[in-house]
């Protein structure tokens, strides 16, 4: 079994895809019934397996067509406690849905990576809450105990990180950054901002970076920014924290606020080719460490293709000039 534990390849600086929006993916073009966006509940019968193995390794061929390193988050962005009772799932069925999520994607490592494919496996954990909404918060500590019982059983698989998703306020991300240290895993923070560009909070993105990393020592490997489209928050990437610190994107396909998006009947899937072109802008002006590319909501493996044919340029030239 290939581990990166510790030794995440995509800190090295080369491009990594990731998925599009899983959710999304699945609802409208695949048919599937997620009640309350819980992709994990697939888990729990074998035509559900078959459904994300396939989703999956979709995303695997498409990294392996490009030459790239691929990282796949598990299907578990609401596989926590509350959201567990919600969906009836008890405290023994719940562990085990996170850690089949994970051993679903060990397989698709073990058929399919390849020395120019590496295939990272990150734990995915979403928020306690409405991700669009920060109206009941936690304290800090109150959010590392909630994710704890989550964070414990991804670290015992084979994950080789955990990547909080849509984290809409402070305290809870910083509370999962330290269950992480806890746990002894890598972390990855990926904020969510409205359309304009900060946080549901009122905070931008660059103070949230700021005072996560001085309440964690800087624990988290980076940040990301997910479930918002760029022309929502690419003109408030001039704070040099964000620079420093945001590798990752996963965006929307959708111009619409979030509110818009509660609203939508159908999917937006928006334009790939205009998708693609923003994340290689995004790489050559804001955000110079963006090197893990992926999608949110309402985008597939073809926004994801795009942003792979706009962006993987750029990181040959790079390669050339370090040569």
């Amino acid at each position: 079994m290939t581990s990166y534990r510790k030794n995440l390849p995509q800190l090295e600086g080369g491009l990594f895809l990731t998925d599009g929006g899983i959710e999304t993916t699945l609802i409208f073009l695949e048919g599937q019934e997620l009640p309350d966006f819980s992709a994990f509940t697939l888990l729990t019968t074998p035509e559900g397996e078959a459904v994300l193995r396939k989703y999956f390794r979709t995303y695997v061929e498409l990294a392996k067509r490009f030459g790239t390193g691929v990282i796949l988050e598990t299907a578990t962005w609401r596989a926590s406690r509350d959201w567990g009772v919600k969906l009836k799932f008890n405290t023994t069925a719940l562990a085990a849905a996170n850690r089949k999520a994970v051993a679903l994607l060990e397989e698709l490592r073990q058929d399919l990576e390849a020395y120019e494919t590496p295939i990272v496996i990150s734990g995915c954990i979403g928020p306690r809450g409405d991700g669009y909404k920060s109206d009941r918060t936690m304290s800090v500590d109150e959010a590392r105990e909630y994710h704890r019982e989550q964070v414990e059983t991804l670290a015992d698989t084979s994950a080789d990180l955990i990547t909080a998703m849509t984290m809409n306020y402070v305290e809870e991300a910083t509370g999962v950054v330290q269950a992480a240290r806890d746990a002894g895993m890598p972390v990855v923070i990926s904020f969510t901002v409205e359309t304009d560009g900060k946080l549901p909070t009122g905070q931008t993105l660059g103070d949230a970076i700021r005072q996560v990393d001085a309440a964690t020592a800087g624990y988290a490997k980076y940040y990301m920014i997910n479930c918002a489209h760029p022309s929502h928050f690419s003109s408030t990437l001039v704070d040099p924290a964000c620079a420093d610190r945001i590798c990752g994107l996963r965006a929307n396909a959708s111009h619409m606020s979030h509110a818009e998006l509660d609203q939508a009947e159908g999917l937006d899937d928006g334009d790939p080719w205009e998708l693609g072109k923003a994340y290689a802008s995004l790489r050559k002006n804001e955000l110079p460490n963006l090197n893990v590319v992926g999608g949110c909501c309402g985008t597939d493996h073809r926004h994801v293709e795009q942003m792979a044919l706009h962006c993987l340029p750029l990181f040959r030239v790079t390669s050339a000039l370090g040569d």
